[in-house]
């Protein structure tokens, strides 16, 4: 398709933010450029040289965009390489993901900056699939209490100038805020940057995770794993978390979260706040077996991926099966379980201008999906990845 080349998407049941638009047509270059009823399609447009896409009455939703994922297909954002990259980005796509945050782990200083470094590189280049908007850094900064599937050896604080050689591509980073004793550090990112601090795999009571968020924290990683559960005279982070209003990441796959706590978030407000992530490992979309993540052997069914100690290692959820899950477990219209995936993480990272939800202007970053959210196509900024 050339720059001039006009593409419309017909037959198809429009996802927008808050309804479905039935009887329309959707017509796209880089951007959507119109939304038009059949009738002024046709008036418009009968003598221009539109490509035309039929739906099948299928749904034209938004991206996905995934803030959280480690690898997928083999590959890994840790493996530094351009190539590792270029994979992911394939492989996301045909899971629905049309942007993602690359996600290190704690490792030593140097592979952690080889690997920002592919990042900032492959940033550069026109995308095969899905576009990188930035990195997402889980650890070092994180407890070592509740280091997951994290090396305990890399954990540390964070220091005044460590990160600001990699901060031009730095969209969210997780820590564990007790790490900051005096809140000094991310009171100085917070005002020198736009980047997202998250609060995750941390030890903190509900006293230090309130402060903490009133320092300058925005978001929640993984909501429940990797930190203190509630109770109820000692509540802990998670309930400073849901009480705040920020936004948090929920794992759906059903293993890392009982889905009946699903509707529970969804109704202390989480329609707005909760967004859809992976946190998948390089064993996603590949057969069981032995992998690696961070260095460390990761065993991976058709269900799970797990340490050798038991302990969960990321997952091998597919975004689109995250949605899936939501429309399964709780009560969400479409739309409204789309939005977890798009429009939620959009307004998190600040791009909700341009991407997370379907309208004129906006990057058309397009899926065509049947009613169990199998992915049929995949548009990102107008050019078709899958």
């Amino acid at each position: 398709m050339t720059k001039s080349r006009l593409r419309c998407i017909r037959g198809g049941k429009i996802l927008l933010e808050d309804r479905i638009l039935p009887d329309s047509v959707l017509v796209f270059g880089e951007t959507i450029l119109a939304i038009p009823d059949e009738n002024e399609f046709s008036r418009r447009y009968a003598s221009s040289d539109v490509e035309i896409i039929d739906a099948g009455g299928r749904y034209v939703s938004p991206g996905f965009i995934d803030i959280h994922v480690h690898g997928s297909s083999g590959k890994d954002a840790m493996d530094a390489r351009v190539q590792a990259l270029r994979e992911m980005s394939s492989a996301l796509a045909r899971s629905g993901v049309t942007g993602f945050l690359p996600t290190t782990i704690s490792m030593g200083w140097g592979h952690i900056s080889r690997a920002l470094d592919s990042i900032r590189e492959e940033m550069t280049q026109i995308p095969t699939g899905a576009a990188i908007l930035g990195a997402h850094l889980e650890g070092p900064f994180i407890s070592p209490r509740y280091t997951g599937a994290h090396r305990k050896e890399f954990v540390q604080r964070p220091e005044p100038g460590r990160m600001e050689h990699c901060e031009d591509i730095l969209r969210i980073i997780t820590l564990a805020p007790e790490q900051d004793p005096d809140f000094s550090w991310i009171r100085s990112m917070k005002e020198r940057t736009d980047i997202v601090l998250s609060i995750g795999h941390t030890a903190a009571d509900y006293e230090t995770a309130a402060a903490a968020i009133d320092a300058g924290i925005s978001s929640a990683t993984h909501l429940f794993n990797a930190m203190p559960p509630i109770h109820h005279r000692r509540p802990g982070p998670v309930v400073a978390i849901l009480n705040s209003g920020i936004f948090f990441e929920l794992i759906a796959d059903t293993h890392h979260m009982h889905p009946a706590i699903f509707p529970l978030l969804l109704q202390m407000g989480g329609r707005e706040r909760m967004i859809l992530v992976t946190d998948a490992m390089r064993a996603a979309g590949m057969q069981p077996g032995t992998w690696e993540l961070g260095g460390q052997e990761v065993i991976a069914d058709n269900q799970t991926a797990r340490l050798q100690n038991g302990t969960l290692a990321g997952s091998i959820l597919q975004m689109n099966q995250a949605v899936r899950n939501m429309l399964i477990h709780t009560d969400l219209t479409l739309w409204e379980a789309v939005n977890l995936a798009s429009l939620n993480p959009a307004r998190l990272l600040g791009v909700d201008s341009a991407k997370g939800s379907i309208g004129r202007g906006k990057d058309a970053d397009l899926l065509i999906f049947d009613d169990q959210v199998n992915i049929q196509t995949v548009f990102a900024k107008g050019r078709q990845v899958y």
